[in-house]
């Protein structure tokens, strides 16, 4: 099993900045991708950014050119940098990783951490 725990999401003003961290912990035996996703009450879950382990990253449309990934390798760490936060941002965002037990891959989700954007 993975852990998974999330921190750094609140309460930010448009315009403003947050900065989401994952933490992964457990029976760890290779990580390939880490990513984001969210939800917001009515819509479906989406794909925020994720980076595979030698760095490839990937974003959402509605994110690029304000939301940077990144991640520690080392430490099984995953950041997201939210920059010029829009109100359309608000969701509970959730962090994965793919996880290979020595047979297959296997995702684990975060409990999410509330994001909300307004004045």
């Amino acid at each position: 099993q993975v852990q998974l725990v999330e921190s750094g999401g609140g309460l930010v003003q448009p315009g403003g900045s947050l900065n989401l961290s994952c933490a992964a912990s457990g029976r760890i035996l290779n990580i390939n991708r880490m990513g984001w996703y969210r939800q917001s009450p009515g819509k479906e879950r989406e794909l925020v950014a994720r980076v595979t382990r030698d760095g490839r990253t990937d974003y959402a449309d509605s994110v690029k050119g304000r939301f940077a990934i990144s991640r520690d390798n080392a430490k099984n760490l995953v950041y997201l940098q939210m920059n010029n936060l829009k109100p359309e941002d608000t969701a509970v965002y959730k962090c994965n990783v793919n996880n290979f037990d020595g047979r297959s891959w296997i995702p684990y989700w975060g409990q999410g951490t509330q994001v909300t954007v307004s004045s």
